[in-house]
């Protein structure tokens, strides 16, 4: 592309706020130097961009008609919404005028639009998503966290190679430890594809240390966590509702007497920094990993931070190459991936 910049098309119509949080957060990311394309209705886009001062800003506008609505389904929005702004997000990014797509809009269609516009990268059985979580020392990626609810060993291997490259690129872990997630640390527990799956990853170049159990995935001992869509939707779910339950009983009981009031005034910096801790906002969305190009899938009730946070993900992705190394290593480990056989069973969440 002519501009040295990583250049980001922005989905202004997506998540449950649309331009309003989107077009803010675009804004202060390209004021951290990134080139940004708002793909969504002009007069909308615009109004936000003379409300945030964006004048000398890279930060180009593309008009469409549609909008992807979060009751749509995937298939619907395919075909009868080809000028939908996530649609037309994921052609500029195949036509080469972005490097990579973000949407906090309807996820199953940024699923399908990313996998039937995009393609998949050659080699790649299944694309998955990939959540960066918080945990008691550095962020761990977790992968697959439902693009696919059905899955084959081959595919949990490829999704550990390309969480692998997530890690050591974007997250900058020198080398990152990967773990299979099972019901027992040790080899032999879980289902017959985890245990299928545990050969090939013992047989793979990456830093495997086994099998890990749920409670291991916030300790920060382990650096990627793989597993079926199926089960690690369940566990992203799980992971933002008990953060925010635990929030709101902390201010319960903190109020509940005069005693617990002062004590929370004196420990007010440390809760702060709990709360930065736990706040999904703090790594934007997740990656939808093993396309021709890169998309970033955000929450539907993502904050200006996160969707900010998204798209300076999505910025370093580019810059670092992610995506060529993450192509050699799958393609490093083709005849492993494919002498577990692809498997036919897969439903976008």
């Amino acid at each position: 592309m002519p501009n040295d910049k990583p250049r980001i098309a922005v989905d202004a119509m997506g998540g449950d706020f649309g331009p309003h949080i989107v077009v803010p957060a675009a804004v202060k990311a390209a004021r951290e130097g990134v080139a940004i394309t708002l793909v969504g209705d002009e007069d909308s886009i615009r109004k936000e961009l003379a409300a945030n001062s964006a004048g000398g800003l890279d930060i180009d506008v593309v008009h469409t008609t549609q909008i992807v609505e979060m009751e749509d389904k995937p298939a619907d929005a395919l075909r009868r919404k080809r000028d939908s702004s996530i649609q037309v997000a994921c052609r500029l990014v195949r036509e080469g005028k972005a490097d990579g797509v973000v949407s906090a809009g309807n996820s199953g269609a940024t699923v399908a639009c990313g996998m039937f516009v995009l393609g998949r990268i050659k080699g790649v059985q299944r694309p998955a998503l990939a959540s960066v979580m918080p945990t008691e020392k550095n962020p761990v990626v977790l992968i697959d966290v439902g693009a696919n609810v059905d899955s084959k060993p081959s595919h949990l291997l490829q999704f550990g190679l390309m969480a692998d490259v997530l890690s050591r690129d974007v997250l900058g872990v020198e080398k990152p430890t990967v773990g299979l997630l099972s019901i027992g640390e040790e080899e032999g527990k879980g289902n017959a594809m985890v245990k299928d799956s545990f050969d090939l990853f013992r047989s793979s170049d990456l830093n495997f240390i086994g099998n890990v159990e749920g409670r291991d995935i916030f300790t920060g001992d382990v650096d990627v966590v793989v597993c079926d869509g199926f089960v690690g939707n369940i566990a992203l779910k799980l992971s933002e509702g008990l953060a925010g339950s635990m929030n709101k009983i902390m201010k319960r009981e903190l109020k509940s007497s005069l005693l617990s009031k002062l004590g929370a005034m004196l420990s007010m910096r440390a809760f702060k920094r709990f709360k930065k801790v736990v706040d999904y906002a703090e790594y934007g969305g997740a990656p939808l990993l093993g396309l021709k190009g890169l998309a970033v899938v955000c929450h539907g009730k993502s904050n200006p931070k996160a969707m900010t946070n998204a798209i300076l993900m999505a910025a370093t992705f580019v810059t670092n190459k992610a995506h060529e190394h993450l192509a050699a290593g799958l393609d490093a480990h083709q005849s492993l991936s494919n002498g577990a056989g692809s498997g036919e069973h897969n439903s976008a969440a």
